[in-house]
């Protein structure tokens, strides 16, 4: 062999592996890494059959939400009476209070609703407020709960299917409760399951949707709430004993489970933040090939803070190995990483706050609504119609206008109108002009309330995101278990206190960042990194 001056092979000074150049030139290209957001844009569409169908099942599960959240209307309302013949009644009365035992009867019996059934008026009737209070905070409780097991193990599509089955069990049960106190505790059951519907089944159905897209969508997932209340008049009217009601309308859920569930994917984002890369790429190829794009071999999904810096820009992507897309540990968070997070911690005592008070004014104002005196099923109907144009509205200028200004003007509307309202009389055309203030406040609330589900989603991260929602939804049913108590103040109070409540808001929502067109971060790091610090 021949040797150099100083007597070594040149051969063993050779490096063992091929310098990274070579090999680049030789083909080995590293995978592109690409945030979901990123790879929807660019190779999946952002909203295509796929994402459509999808958006749909999964929204079907608001409808559940509002059949076992508004059944209460129905079920535990105050029937008509009349006299009973020859007892000496006074038809002129008001109320029964003043009337004796036998000499009036219920309009349809005793099974007609449950305070019909176990006496639930004049002294007894401060026990409908307690049972509408119960369930709301149910609510609370199973949002904050869900909420967290929705974003670690159970994931979006478990946890869904977790409260639908619960919803359809209690539900079932309340129709046989033996008195109050059972009907209690399971109302209280109820509503801990109902909690988690609506949070899971919006982050289910919106974050499989590009960015450009997931405004009108997430709006457009209340549409089958008010769907859901308009349904539940009808069914109310065909099943008209309460036992038969709470039935009737716990049965959807379990058709939900059985005809919908198995057709409904896992999250993407959930997939990637719980370390299963080769699930979400998986998902993401079929939401691809679905909507007619084609995905290439050569990019891969990863976290915000992972992705890659470069472009693929005209040049040639290679198939990437199997062992490229090898899992990772999962990244979670909870609500104490939030609050530990001085970006975070300012975003969910804002949302928490904002949702308290623009829930005490929609439950408000919608208790309001019964002074109309029109037939109760027509009434509960027409309320439900009434929201749907605000949903229309605020989903067409969502995007023109951004989340921020939309958001503070549809609550200061609300305001105003609540401000008018306070400021007149119940007595002639002032009463007129006073039920059109109340409606018209509906009307800005019920777009605030659309909007504030998709404000709030897009303020945090994935890692924490349900868990985020979960507690801005516990403060909105605190605001529900408030609202009845402001009502009966009576006067112009309960339109002041709305008032109140709106401006209020509209000044929080100032503090606020726009989160139009901006990405879903996955992470912390991501959230930071991606430029969101220098907005609060």
């Amino acid at each position: 062999m021949p040797a150099t001056t100083n007597g070594t092979n040149p051969d063993l000074r050779s490096p063992l592996l091929p310098p990274t150049d070579a090999k680049k030139s030789a083909g080995e290209t590293e995978p592109e890494k690409v945030s979901i957001d990123d790879m929807l844009r660019r190779h999946c569409g952002e909203f295509g059959p796929w994402q459509l169908r999808h958006f749909v099942l999964t929204s079907l599960a608001w409808a559940l939400e509002a059949f076992h959240t508004m059944v209460m209307i129905f079920a535990d309302r105050e029937p008509d009476w009349r006299c009973i013949g020859g007892s000496g009644c006074d038809s002129t009365a008001t109320s029964v209070c003043g009337l004796g035992p036998g000499s009036w009867e219920w309009v349809g019996g005793p099974a007609t609703s449950t305070v019909a059934e176990w006496g639930l008026f004049c002294g007894e009737k401060y026990k409908v407020g307690v049972v509408q209070a119960i369930f709301f905070g149910g609510c609370m409780i199973g949002a904050g709960i869900f909420g967290h097991l929705s974003d670690s193990f159970l994931g979006r599509k478990g946890s869904l299917t977790v409260v639908c089955l619960l919803n359809t069990i209690f539900g079932c049960l309340t129709a046989v409760s033996p008195n109050f106190w059972i009907y209690l505790l399971l109302r209280l059951l109820t509503g801990f399951s109902t909690g988690g519907v609506g949070l899971c089944a919006f982050v289910l159905a919106t974050e499989p949707v590009g960015p450009t897209k997931r405004g009108a969508a997430g709006m457009s997932t209340f549409y089958f709430f008010s769907t859901g209340i308009a349904l539940l008049s009808g069914i109310a009217y065909i099943f008209r004993e309460w036992r038969a009601l709470y039935i009737a309308s716990s049965i959807p859920s379990f058709l939900f489970l059985v005809l919908v569930i198995p057709f409904i994917s896992e999250s993407p984002r959930w997939y990637l933040v719980r370390g299963r890369i080769n699930d979400a790429m998986k998902l993401m190829s079929d939401i691809a090939t679905t909507n007619g794009k084609d995905l290439p071999d050569g990019v891969i999904l990863a976290l915000d803070d992972e992705t890659s810096d470069n472009d693929v820009s005209g040049g040639h992507t290679q198939t990437c190995k199997e062992e490229q897309l090898e899992n990772k540990d999962a990244v979670t968070g909870s609500i104490i990483d939030v609050i530990r997070s001085p970006l975070t911690r300012v975003r969910l005592f804002l949302a928490v706050a904002i949702n308290f008070l623009c829930s005490v004014v929609y439950y408000g104002l919608s208790l309001n609504v019964v002074n109309l005196e029109t037939n109760i099923y027509m009434n509960v109907l027409l309320n439900a119609v009434a929201e749907m144009p605000a949903f229309t509205i605020t989903a067409l200028m969502l995007d023109r206008f951004g989340r921020k200004p939309l958001a503070i003007g549809t609550l200061w509307f609300s305001g105003f109108f609540c401000f008018l309202g306070s400021l007149m009389k119940n007595v002639g055309l002032w009463k007129v002009l006073k039920m059109v203030c109340g409606i018209l406040g509906i009307f800005g609330m019920a777009g605030t309330y659309n909007l504030l589900f998709i404000y709030t989603a897009e303020l945090f991260p994935t890692v924490v995101r349900n868990a985020a929602l979960g507690c801005a939804t516990q403060a909105a049913q605190m605001g529900a278990i408030l609202a009845p108590f402001v009502v009966v103040l009576g006067g112009g109070l309960p339109f002041a206190v709305f008032a109140a409540c709106g401006i209020a808001a509209g000044v929080f929502g100032f503090y606020l960042p726009e989160t139009m067109d901006q990405p879903l971060y996955d992470t912390f790091a991501g959230m930071v990194n991606g430029g969101c610090a220098s907005n609060v």
